[in-house]
């Protein structure tokens, strides 16, 4: 039997993802037989096209590359997504696809759960849509921080020790070491990490990255992107169902 509300995850090489499991598992629980969950694996966005045709198809998650590309192809934003210029999560309305991001939501939730008060400024690892929900969340706690990436002033190859000293929170936005590339990890002075440094990784597969791994000999208190996941699934699942009632 056809299943009559279908959901689904948009992005590239996207095998391992954690969401169709999550989402299984979630309409079981819930006796949601007429629930289904699909990967979508687009070599390129213009492929999301076809997507749309699809009928019943209630929304989707989006994830790497498409997060910042997805937007040209919606019909309407919401504040957060508008804010950020990246989306994770679409909903399907009546014709109408607005996008939303809940990786602010995941985020928040996690640097609630482990900030501490001299974690007063970060670095934020990477520039792309994870980067940007991140980046809209530590603006919003009013937290400081410089973004490195390969192409901003400041990047992987004249990042200097003093700079990582100086700022407590590492949050580290790109792909770099996600399965199956485990042992692949980003050119870090992990040698000026301390005790007192916070590292989140927003990796969740594999849940220990070679980033995290090499922060945590330096003393430093690391934190993985599973509880972030989890958080950001939550809250899409409250706005696609919340549009069924």
């Amino acid at each position: 039997m056809d299943s009559s509300n279908k959901l689904g995850l948009i992005g590239k090489n996207i095998s391992y993802s954690f969401s169709k499991k999550y989402f299984e598992d979630k309409f079981k629980k819930k006796k949601l037989s007429d629930f289904s969950y699909e990967i979508f694996d687009l070599q390129e966005i213009n492929e999301i096209e076809e997507v749309f045709l699809k009928p019943s198809l209630l929304g989707f998650n989006v994830t790497i590359p498409y997060k910042e590309k997805i937007i040209d192809y919606l019909d309407a934003l919401s504040d957060e997504a508008q804010k950020i210029g990246a989306v994770n999560c679409v909903l399907i309305e009546n014709g109408k696809k607005t996008g939303y991001n809940t990786d602010a939501f995941g985020f928040e939730k996690t640097l609630i759960a482990h900030k501490k008060p001299h974690h007063d400024s970060a670095l934020v690892l990477g520039n792309g849509g994870a980067a940007k929900a991140i980046q809209y969340v530590l603006d919003k706690h009013h937290i400081p921080y410089k973004t490195i990436s390969r192409k901003s002033e400041i990047n992987f190859d004249n990042l200097d020790t003093e700079t990582v000293s100086e700022n407590k929170l590492i949050i580290q936005c790109t792909p770099v070491g996600t399965f199956p590339n485990t042992e692949d990890c980003l050119n870090f002075p992990f040698e000026a990490l301390t005790h007192q440094h916070l590292v989140i990784d927003l990796i969740y597969n594999p849940e220990c990255s070679q980033f995290l791994l090499n922060s945590s000999q330096n003393g430093a208190k690391t934190v993985n992107g599973y509880y972030m996941l989890e958080q950001q699934a939550e809250k899409a699942w409250e706005i696609w169902s919340f549009q069924k009632k």
